[in-house]
């Protein structure tokens, strides 16, 4: 068994800190619990979706609470939603859950946690990671039933995040800029597929364009593939197409903001 956190906190304060020791106060100690990101952006919820459902699929099967949640304190539920291969989510219901659990088989069972039995008390309107999610998800790394950590919840009453689509239109690839990594690499809501549709395989040519801003690329398999300056189209570690540049920043060479479009072609 194995907890993870994920929080858009960051290091500066203690919350991370003493959300750890929280989990500690309630594990056994041969219960480990991992870090997977605090660098979420603040109050960015789909960031966080997406760095958890790339993560998840490396962590053994255990309990994973996800903390971005700009309506805390408010009537926003808690949830904890047991997923098809059996890792558990805590987090808020928010739509933070929503891509992890989609791509671990489905969420299978779902509990409002709210007003779990397992939360410290008083509950701070504004710290439920502290108060709330910690504490539930402790408690069933720990070996709590799950269904008693909360009321039974429908299924379809979860909030879910929904994701631009990708389309090919006239040679091209319209794809849209899902997450920028910090070394200006774009992440693109495009797969292996709809590239091999295009003939864009190792070694073609391609234009990537965004805006007004258009370069010429190299479909590659690394960074180190093309001189250092140079734009490259690649399968990143999570298995999405994505540009860059080595050594540079692909992002702003582009002036690629979140969403926006970004159009692949065969260079002709």
């Amino acid at each position: 068994m194995i907890l993870t956190l994920l929080t858009d906190y960051g290091h500066a304060d203690e919350f991370v800190g003493v959300c750890h020791a929280v989990a500690r106060g309630i594990l056994p100690p041969d219960v480990p619990v991992v870090d997977i990101s605090h660098g979420v952006p603040r109050h960015d919820v789909r960031h966080g979706a997406l760095t958890l459902r790339n993560a998840l699929a490396y962590a053994p099967v255990g309990v994973h609470v996800a903390v971005v949640d700009p309506q805390v304190g408010t009537e926003r539920r808690a949830v904890a939603v047991r997923c098809g291969d059996g890792r558990v989510l805590v987090g808020p219901d928010n739509g933070l859950l929503s891509l992890a659990w989609d791509r671990l088989g489905g969420a299978a069972e779902a509990i409002d946690v709210s007003r779990s039995r397992h939360r410290l008390e008083p509950v701070s309107a504004t710290f439920h990671g502290r108060d709330l999610f910690v504490p539930v998800a402790a408690h069933l790394a720990a070996g709590a039933e799950f269904r008693d950590a909360g009321e039974p919840l429908a299924i379809e009453e979860l909030q879910v995040l929904s994701l631009p689509e990708p389309r090919l239109e006239d040679g091209a690839a319209l794809a849209h800029a899902l997450l920028v990594d910090g070394y200006g690499n774009v992440s693109l809501d495009l797969g292996h597929e709809q590239m091999m549709a295009l003939g864009l395989t190792i070694g073609t040519r391609a234009e990537v364009t965004c805006g007004n801003c258009a370069a010429a690329a190299t479909v590659v398999q690394t960074f180190a593939d093309v001189p250092a300056g140079e734009m490259l189209v690649y399968e990143d570690a999570w298995g999405a197409v994505a540009v860059a540049v080595n050594r540079g920043d692909a992002a702003a060479a582009l002036g690629v903001t979140r969403d926006a479009e970004v159009r692949l072609a065969p260079a002709g």
